[in-house]
């Protein structure tokens, strides 16, 4: 098994009220690499910077990297067109970012996104590939192109109360720059990543593609915008298995719809819940009240702690507090998170914004 995790830039994000991937909008054209940096190195070294939200709730990229050490699966970092270097980018299919999806073209380099993307996937040999993503305001570029799609457009948010009617104008106003009606695009999955798509979008479902051409086992590691890419995957042909793993957080937010988008994309979907209830933490207190949700493949990795992942040997139930892989449970991987974000706190230069909001 492979952990593969895209990074990605769309200016999208800079539009006011659509994320919460930063503590400030100078801030988060940096979250892609820090992600990167976090899940891999442990800590951010070039980039200096912890993404958090405006109230200081901490980057997915915290669970990720805790349940890295503990399983010890390996990782690929994959560039596909981030604003800021990705100093830990295994591979670089893109050096383009996106642009706002309200332009009449959001992804000029998608087709080449696409295929490189698509030999990278094509030349990895593990059975199986979980593939994640950190993009800021991927949310929105994701219910552009469900709607381009023809498909539900229920999306999450990193935001407690998702704004939906202001992803709704936004969405609108890009179908209209594109040329696009919904449904329009439906059976044309490079045109849609064209017009309103984002670096990651194209980049995830380049991988994705290039697994399940030489056999592979994909599972899409989020919520809301790996149900894009599954939809996407779907429009270019593809009838193979695929799964979706995602947090409880993602499930039960009601202005998504999680569940129905993977009954329509006959997709599997596994959900686990990080038990962050069982502890008072300023982590797990701001997931409690809905911010992040997801990201960074976090449900992925906790679908691994709880042994459902598609592939990985299942000894318990979903539910069970005990873990089949590798003995590690859900609770070791919340447990290890924690220690994660204080070390991650106790290294943030004086005056990051993590280190202030904690204070």
């Amino acid at each position: 098994m492979r952990f593969v995790l895209v990074t990605g830039t769309t200016a999208t994000a800079r539009i006011d009220g659509i994320s919460a991937a930063g503590a400030s909008p100078a801030l988060l054209a940096h979250t892609p690499a820090a992600d990167a940096e976090i899940l891999t190195r442990g800590r951010p070294r070039g980039t200096g910077v912890v993404p958090v939200s405006p109230t200081g709730c901490p980057t997915p990229a915290v669970v990720t990297r805790a349940g890295r050490e503990l399983l010890g699966f390996d990782v690929d970092v994959i560039d596909a067109g981030a604003a800021r270097p990705v100093d830990v980018a295994d591979h670089t299919v893109s050096t383009t970012a996106g642009l706002d999806v309200r332009e009449p073209v959001a992804l000029p380099s998608a087709e080449n996104t696409i295929q490189r993307a698509r030999e990278y996937g094509r030349s990895l040999d593990d059975d199986h590939v979980v593939l994640a993503e950190t993009v800021p305001g991927g949310t929105t570029t994701a219910m552009a192109t469900l709607a381009a799609l023809g498909e539900r457009t229920g999306v999450s948010s990193s935001l407690p109360d998702n704004p939906v009617e202001r992803k709704r104008r936004v969405v609108d106003a890009a179908l209209d720059a594109s040329g696009l009606d919904p449904g329009d695009g439906a059976g044309a999955p490079r045109r849609v990543l064209r017009a309103v798509g984002d670096p990651a979008l194209a980049g995830v479902t380049g991988v994705a593609l290039g697994v399940v051409d030489r056999g592979g086992r994909v599972t899409l590691a989020g919520g809301t915008q790996m149900c894009a890419v599954a939809a996407l995957v779907r429009a270019f042909g593809v009838d193979a298995p695929l799964s979706v793993a995602t947090t409880s957080f993602v499930a039960r937010d009601d202005s998504a719809d999680v569940r129905g988008l993977a009954a329509d994309l006959d997709v599997d979907l596994a959900v686990t819940d990080p038990r962050f209830d069982a502890v008072s933490h300023p982590m797990t207190d701001a997931y409690r009240r809905g911010e992040a949700k997801e990201g960074v493949g976090m449900g992925g990795v906790l679908a691994m702690a709880a042994g459902t992942v598609p592939g990985a040997e299942r000894a318990v139930a979903a539910d069970s507090d005990v873990s089949s892989l590798a003995g590690v449970s859900v609770a070791d991987v919340r447990d290890r998170a924690l220690d994660v974000y204080d070390r991650l706190l106790a290294t943030a230069p004086e005056g990051h914004p993590a280190v202030a909001d904690d204070e």
